[in-house]
């Protein structure tokens, strides 16, 4: 089964009757979990992004302690898992702040982590890579944002 354009898929849901939207939305939601948080987030969390921030830190402080240190290739593993959660999330809110809040915040997280991840070559690889996206994306941003969130990756290399 070929899939319908964008465009396709627009025009008919112009067409479509308020309940039918609705049946629609219900129907996609019941197939894919990133299309119900998706759902949640724009239905309830994209009017209040302060707060989403939170919500999804306070998601990565959870998995942060639950993070096995019996070896690295387990940290790794599940460093990989929060970034890759924390990607989708950004996704979600499309919007550039955000994403360089939550960056930052993950950044912050991996270099105040024991054991250090100096020790791996792989996780500082990840932190070196996260921190490049973030210069690129304050890049576009007003001067004094430039200047704020400068300073705090500057601190963050420095440690």
């Amino acid at each position: 089964m070929k899939s319908a354009s964008l465009k396709e898929i627009k025009q008919e849901l112009q067409h479509s009757s308020q309940s039918e939207l609705l049946e629609l939305c219900l129907r996609l939601v019941r197939f894919k979990k990133e299309n119900k948080e998706l759902l949640t987030y724009l239905l309830f969390e994209a009017s209040d992004e302060t707060r989403y921030i939170e919500s999804v830190k306070e998601y990565m402080d959870a998995e942060f302690e639950n993070i096995n240190t019996k070896s690295y290739f387990f940290i790794r593993k599940s460093m990989r898992k929060i970034l890759t959660n924390t990607k989708k999330f950004i996704r979600y809110s499309k919007n550039k702040e955000t994403e360089v809040e939550l960056l930052l915040y993950y950044c912050l997280k991996l270099k105040n982590f024991y054991p250090s991840i100096k020790r791996s070559a792989r996780l500082m690889n990840v932190f070196n890579r996260q921190i490049l996206l973030i210069k690129k994306n304050i890049g576009g941003m007003h001067e004094d944002l430039q200047y704020d969130y400068q300073l705090v990756i500057d601190e963050l290399v420095q440690n």
